[in-house]
């Protein structure tokens, strides 16, 4: 493997990063950008990546030991999941670990924990989660799908709309109404572990341009019957609840896109050093150099800001939702600009596949709208960040 030209001191915000950083290169590096291509073309799934993860430990290093985990938290997701991207494999499992591990861990019962966690951090277990519906985007508010009391158990009905992995699933974390409405027309949440196979529920494929492994699904929940042990925590308390998945989700979609820079910038450069015209590797002229240099400047500036949110989070600081949008936010527009530089820097070749360059660029246009829009992250700081009223 090729010395990175990203150099890991800069973003490592702990002594045993850099010695993650290379185990998680080494074991993902012996697959490589053509076996995901290949994996992703088949439309199978990279199940033995996916092995060779949980057998090292790296599908469970934010969960904690007492659950089956490595105890380490977000700030070393945060470098299993830029390092698996920037060695050509971006899995948005990973993102989907983010969000339902941290969840279950701060909110879950023990008998839920013990179920669920160990298999999540030994991959042997996988959980989707459901939280957007088509006609209520962002507004988790307005939501519609519902939880209502069935005897000791609960009726779930509703429409959940690209969730991802849900044929990979064991089970699916399902944010629901449940109660009836305040005085502000708003309604309770709840989260609801719901087995994947259980009767009543149906799935629609949605096709879609990105190149992943992972699949996007609407999925039907048609009077489905919960038994009590499937609520997380206390009923009605799911929104704040879910917060503690998805300022993680935020920092592992920057954590994707910051790989995908990474992969890409290194490829251009490599490139231009080796591609002689006229006489001189084109790297050598600054029409080539300057737009690389100046995207990995921006690139740098991400991954800061995702190492720093991930920090945050950990710590349970208040601030790390400010920052875990910003990296969001700074991930997706460096990620676009590096990747599509390091496209022109190779020509033509920028678009052959062997490159491995432009089939990725859904995978990061993705994160310029979910799993939170930029204009909603544009909304939050300037109501949060700045003061200024509140506009929506």
């Amino acid at each position: 493997m090729a010395p990175t030209l990203f150099t890991s001191a800069l973003v490592d915000t702990r002594d045993h990063h850099p010695e993650l950083r290379r185990a998680v290169a080494g074991v993902v590096g012996a697959f490589g950008r053509k076996y995901f291509q290949d994996v992703v073309q088949r439309d199978e799934k990279p199940t033995e990546l996916w092995a060779a993860l949980a057998e090292n430990g790296f599908l469970g290093v934010h969960i904690p030991v007492e659950d089956g985990g490595g105890g380490g938290g977000l700030a070393d997701y945060n470098v299993v999941i830029e390092e698996t991207a920037a060695q050509g494999c971006p899995l948005l499992s990973l993102v989907i670990g983010s969000i339902t591990a941290p969840i279950i861990t701060q909110h879950g019962s023990a008998d839920m924990r013990r179920r669920w966690l160990p298999g999540i951090a030994d991959g042997s277990l996988r959980m989707s989660f459901a939280i957007t519906e088509p006609d209520a985007g962002t507004n988790t508010h307005r939501i519609t799908t519902t939880a209502k009391p069935n005897g000791s158990g609960w009726l779930l009905n509703g429409t959940k709309y690209y969730t991802s992995g849900v044929d990979e699933a064991d089970s699916i974390l399902v944010v629901a109404r449940s109660g009836e409405a305040d005085a502000s027309g708003r309604h309770r949440l709840s989260l609801f572990v719901v087995a994947a196979d259980a009767p009543g529920i149906t799935t629609q494929d949605i096709p879609c341009a990105v190149q992943a492994a992972e699949k996007q699904f609407t999925v039907f929940f048609d009077d489905v019957e919960l038994g009590p042990d499937a609520l997380i925590g206390t009923e009605g308390s799911g929104l704040r609840q879910v917060f503690a998945g998805l300022n993680p989700e935020r920092v592992s979609a920057a954590a994707i896109n910051n790989g995908i820079a990474r992969f890409g910038i290194e490829t251009a450069a490599a490139y231009a050093k080796d591609r002689v015209v006229w006489n001189e590797p084109i790297g050598s002229h600054q029409g080539v150099a300057h737009p690389l240099a100046s995207a990995y400047i921006g690139v740098q500036q991400a991954r800061l800001m995702t190492a720093r949110a991930a920090e945050l989070f950990d710590t349970g600081s208040e601030d790390a939702g400010e920052v875990a949008n910003m990296a969001k936010f700074a991930a997706a527009d460096s990620s676009l600009v590096a990747l599509d530089q390091s496209i022109q820097t190779l020509g033509g070749n920028g678009l052959a596949l062997e490159y491995g360059l432009a089939d990725l660029w859904f995978v990061a246009r993705l994160h310029k709208t979910a799993p939170v829009s930029r204009e909603m992250i544009l909304n939050f700081v300037a109501q949060h960040s700045l003061g200024l009223p509140k506009s929506y």
